[in-house]
C-alpha cells in the first residue's frame, strides 16, 4: 500500500513534485478494507527503516517500511493506528551501523517539547476567512504598502507560569494577530 505513484516517484526523482505534503508523512486512508495510517519518509542512506510508536510499545521492529523504486522513500502501511498516536521512525543507515529514531519532517503534528514524537493528525479544518479571501486581493497588490515582521514563533513570546514553554498555535494566533495589527504590520514571516 503506498499513497506514491510512478508519476509521483518521477516528479520527486525530478525536485519537482510541489505537493510531497499529501504523500509523505502519515496519512489516515483505508486499505483493503482496514482503517490505518499510511506512512512514507525519504531516507536514501538508510538500510532499513520502520515506524514505530505508542500503539506498538515503541517496538523497533514492530512495522517496517518498504523503499519505493529508487527513490530513498520507504513507505507502508499500519492497520488500526489512528489520529492522535504518537510515532517516529527508526532509521538504519547503510554507513557503520549508525541508528537513529527520527520524528517526521512531514508530520502534521507534534508533540509539545520536551517532548519529541510526531502524531499522526490530519487537514480536516474547516476555514472561516472567506471574507477575507473575498477581498485579499486589493492589500496584497504589487501597489501595497508592504511592512514585514520577521519572528520565530517558538521564542516570540512564552508562558513563565508553566516552566517558559512557548505557546501552541491556538493560543499565540489572536495575541499575534493583535500585535501586528497595533504596530501596523501587514506581514508575517516565520
Amino acid at each position: 500500500m503506498a499513497l506514491l505513484s510512478k508519476q509521483d516517484i518521477y516528479l520527486f526523482n525530478e525536485g519537482s513534485h510541489s505537493r510531497l505534503y499529501l504523500k509523505l508523512g502519515a496519512h489516515l486512508v483505508t486499505f483493503e478494507g482496514h482503517a490505518g495510517t499510511a506512512f512514507a519518509v525519504w531516507a536514501p542512506a538508510a538500510e532499513q527503516v520502520s515506524v514505530m510508536g505508542d500503539w506498538c510499545g515503541w517496538n523497533r521492529s514492530a512495522h517496517f517500511l518498504h523503499p519505493q523504486e529508487q527513490s530513498g522513500i520507504w513507505a507502508g502501511f499500519v492497520p488500526g493506528v489512528g489520529k492522535g498516536a504518537c510515532y517516529k521512525y527508526h532509521i538504519r543507515s547503510r554507513y557503520q551501523g549508525y541508528r537513529v529514531d527520527k520524528a517526521d519532517p512531514f508530520a502534521f503534528y507534534s508533540e509539545i517539547p520536551p517532548l519529541t514524537a510526531s502524531v499522526v493528525w490530519d487537514l480536516d479544518y474547516q476555514w472561516h476567512d472567506q471574507e477575507w479571501m473575498a477581498r485579499r486581493r486589493e492589500p496584497n497588490s504589487l501597489s501595497a504598502p508592504i511592512s514585514i515582521y520577521e519572528m520565530h514563533l517558538g521564542s516570540w513570546m512564552r508562558v513563565p507560569e508553566e516552566d517558559n514553554r512557548s505557546l501552541t498555535y491556538q493560543e499565540a494566533a489572536p495575541k499575534l494577530a493583535e500585535y501586528l495589527r497595533r504596530h501596523n504590520f501587514t506581514h508575517v514571516e516565520f
